[in-house]
């Protein structure tokens, strides 16, 4: 049995004036008033208990994905290797956090608007047929990615339904991602035994988001206490449209959720958003990889970065134009 998840020793560590005796373990002063664990193996280690439970997050996420991806790899049917979602699946359709980027919500009200369901727009919508819809063994389905199915405007009804179908498919993987994440707590009883509950957070910067009205959904800094409150082992963030943040604070987000995986990615439509250089973002990626598994999706340079430099070499905002103007802001 692994010392991660055999019953480990709690103890405190209190200052001795005795010589060492035999088997007794020196530790730093630093460590005096503080709880260490000592792991039951055949050579004992001991760590501060704070650095165990990391650990073990950190083993718990591993475990998962590996179990995830051999599930995956020996489904046998031609998907690519480095494509873990095989599907998605719609029951719930439509949203109403009205996030300026959203790119369902532009197709549904374009390409999509004589289809029956966005003939009325991107209102939610249960649809039913979806609910006859049978997954496979090693199967990874992302739920709903036309709409939002824990927002406060779906019915409970809907999501109930949805999950009871789910969990008629025991050996399939199902992704949620919402921006209400408070939500899942009402639905953990009825969640399948392999959900992976995803939320996206797309800064740590609250300021950020209601100057430039970015979405009408719950703050950011709300969807980070949701998910780090959140008790179930398969989490996952989704940083895309990454936002700018706080290089410090944001990373530390993200570890106290203890995510399974993190996606970071740019926008890929051109709204033009409040985005951090390129280099903030590489290295948000570097220490996100130090403690969980990292998705890059869309890695690009800011759309402002180059603007910004030129102004800051003395280009006049005539002769930036409205991108200039912008950047100075």
């Amino acid at each position: 049995m692994s010392w991660m998840t055999s019953a480990p020793l709690v103890k405190r560590v209190f200052r001795s004036g005795r010589k060492p005796e035999r088997g007794r373990i020196n530790l730093p002063a630093s460590w005096i008033g503080t709880k260490i664990v000592v792991a039951p193996e055949r050579d004992y280690v001991v760590v501060p208990k704070a650095e165990y439970e990391r650990l073990k997050r950190r083993l718990r996420s591993l475990t998962f994905v590996k179990e995830m991806f051999e599930s995956v790899l020996n489904a046998h049917d031609g998907r690519k290797m480095f494509s873990v979602v095989s599907k998605t699946w719609n029951p719930v359709t439509g949203c109403l956090h009205m996030c300026s980027y959203c790119w369902a919500r532009r197709l549904a009200e374009t390409k999509l608007r004589n289809s029956e369901r966005y003939r009325e727009g991107f209102v939610p919508r249960l649809n039913e047929r979806e609910l006859r819809v049978k997954f496979g063994p090693g199967d990874v389905v992302f739920v709903s990615d036309m709409g939002d199915l824990f927002g406060d405007f779906v019915p409970g009804e809907w999501i109930s339904r949805v999950l009871a179908h789910t969990r008629r498919f025991p050996e399939t993987y199902f992704l949620f991602l919402t921006k209400n994440p408070a939500r899942y707590k009402e639905f953990l009883d009825e969640m399948p035994e392999r959900a992976i509950l995803g939320a996206t957070i797309e800064t740590d910067r609250d300021d950020l988001y209601v100057r430039e009205a970015v979405s009408g959904a719950p703050l950011p800094s709300r969807r980070y206490e949701a998910m780090r409150d959140l008790e179930w082992d398969a989490k996952f963030v989704s940083i895309e449209p990454i936002l700018d943040f706080d290089p410090e604070r944001f990373p530390g987000w993200i570890e106290e959720i203890g995510p399974v995986m993190v996606y970071v990615g740019y926008d890929n439509y051109s709204n033009r958003l409040p985005e951090p250089p390129l280099r903030k973002t590489l290295e948000l990626v570097e220490r996100l990889s130090e403690i969980t598994l990292v998705v890059r999706k869309t890695m690009r340079r800011a759309w402002n970065e180059g603007i910004e430099a030129y102004a800051q070499g003395g280009g006049g905002e005539r002769a930036l134009g409205r991108r200039g103007r912008l950047a100075q802001e």
